[in-house]
């Protein structure tokens, strides 16, 4: 696995609306989102912090059958722990009808600004701030705005598609973030990378984009096909492949002129850290 830091590729202007974005993901989790895990991933949960966080997510998060039905389900969380089964998982109370108005289209959106944890936020938004500002330079804010939406609604009803039967709520920016992510790859597949490798001891190396992003979704593809273990079996892997397919074949017709449109010969960082590296 290969954890990027800093691409090598010079911007013309300041990319407002990815930095917005990632300002909105973590204004929701931090202030509006019960979280259950320290920034450390220490586990903070009881009963009662289990269940009001399966009915916020419940509430504002995507559920398969939900949006390809159209239909919001007949049930809804409390937040009220009535027990643990036999095998240690949270029992909560449900009411019927729910309380509230749930538009299942619309629950895509707010699901893509919820997230499960401190670790879940930070990775969606360490690859949207190092990929998302070029993408958002090379197609403009407002239309950049739409493409990053229509990934994680794409990504969305695409995984649905997949886990048509299933009711488990679908939460995080991580469709939309891989569409950005295919997007990339194609429009910069040559761009320097600096990248942590994770199983050379975190050790800093250059890579290019394509080794990067398609070792990225190399992974994502064989969790997704079950030929690999991941850690944690709620990771919508069937999402980050379609956002990533989608973002790539949505900007192909287009590449030359995404391409041609930005500065005109390359700008070096300032970032010392930067500078220190061994470039070619």
């Amino acid at each position: 696995m290969v954890l990027p830091i800093h691409d090598i590729n010079p911007l013309r202007r300041r990319p407002v609306v990815t930095w917005l974005l990632i300002a909105v993901n973590v204004v929701v989790f931090v202030f509006f989102e019960p979280v259950v895990t320290s920034v450390a991933g220490a586990d903070t949960t009881t009963p009662a912090s289990v269940c009001e966080q399966e009915r916020f997510f419940d509430r504002w998060g995507a559920v398969p059958t939900e949006i390809l039905e159209n239909r919001p389900a007949s049930k809804a969380l409390t937040g009220q722990a009535v027990g643990v089964d036999p095998q240690g998982h949270v029992l909560c109370q449900q009411e019927s009808p729910p309380p509230y108005t749930k538009p299942p289209v619309l629950s895509v959106l707010t699901a893509m600004f919820l997230h499960g944890s401190w670790l879940h936020l930070l990775g969606n938004m360490l690859f949207l701030g190092v990929f998302g500002n070029n993408v958002e330079d090379r197609m403009g804010r407002f239309l950049y705005l739409i493409f990053y939406l229509a990934c994680g609604y794409v990504a969305t009803y695409g995984f649905a598609l997949f886990e048509s039967d299933s009711t488990t709520t679908l939460i995080g920016a991580s469709g939309a973030v891989a569409g950005v992510l295919g997007a990339y790859l194609v429009v910069f597949p040559r761009a320097r990378v600096i990248g942590l490798v994770t199983f050379l001891f975190f050790l800093p190396f250059w890579l290019p984009a394509w080794i990067v992003l398609g070792f990225w979704f190399l992974l994502q593809y064989v969790y997704f096909i079950g030929m690999g273990v991941a850690e944690g079996g709620s990771v919508a892997y069937g999402a980050h492949v379609v956002g990533f397919v989608f973002g790539a074949l949505a900007v192909l017709p287009f590449v030359r002129k995404l391409r041609a449109a930005g500065p005109a010969r390359y700008q070096p960082p300032d970032q010392w850290w930067v500078r220190r590296m061994p470039w070619p």
